[in-house]
């Protein structure tokens, strides 16, 4: 038996904008963010699923409710799903840590697995125990499907681990997954078949356009 586990990063932050690393950091949805959640909960409804999970920080946490209103659920919050740490990066952006200290900068750009910011979570930790919760997840939904909200980086961590890519890779294989949208894998045993990748749940207009 399989399970399909739809991943998800969280809306869009108050600090999307400047792109700064949120890390731990609990930062709040922007109106925008909201916005997303409730696309993202209109998109759930109609495809379904069987159970509503998310990471512990506020920002994943926004956007599972309204989704798991539409389907009836109470999402489960997974505390092995939060981002990771990024250290000396958090509540900074890359031009920021790049004045500093552009020799870490430029090792984190060749390999953010060996190049991991000081003080930060080790990238290949963070993609175990987030490898190791989907899994679970997958084992106890067998023949079903889970909604997964969490996180950017968590989130092509994990990807790059069930796929059997280096995590050091992550930055280059998975760019970015885009604000509440979402990436369907299906799990069978120790076996990852990816079905789709950074699928759009509403077409929302950037920030200003308004």
């Amino acid at each position: 038996m399989s399970a399909r586990l739809l991943l998800v990063r969280h809306g869009e932050t108050v600090w999307h904008a400047e792109n700064r690393y949120a890390g731990t950091s609990d930062i709040d949805l922007t109106e925008r963010g909201h916005r997303q959640a409730r696309a993202l909960a209109r998109w759930a409804g109609r495809r379904g699923a069987d159970a509503v999970v998310c990471s512990p920080l506020s920002r994943a946490r926004r956007t599972a409710e309204p989704a798991a209103r539409a389907l009836g659920l109470v999402p489960e919050v997974i505390e092995d799903l939060r981002e990771l740490d990024f250290g000396w990066g958090e509540g900074r952006t890359i031009a920021e840590l790049e004045a500093e200290d552009p020799a870490a900068v430029a090792a984190f750009r060749r390999d953010p697995e060996t190049g991991a910011f000081p003080g930060s979570e080790p990238p290949g930790r963070a993609a175990a125990r987030a490898v190791a919760a989907l899994r679970g997840l997958a084992a106890a939904h067998e023949g079903g499907t889970v909604l997964v909200v969490a996180h950017n980086s968590l989130l092509r961590l994990a990807l790059c681990a069930l796929l059997t890519i280096p995590v050091g890779r992550y930055r280059q294989v998975f760019p970015r997954l885009d604000n509440a949208a979402v990436t369907e894998v299906e799990l069978a045993g120790g076996m990852t078949a990816l079905r789709s990748l950074n699928v759009p749940t509403e077409t929302v207009p950037a920030a200003g356009a308004e």
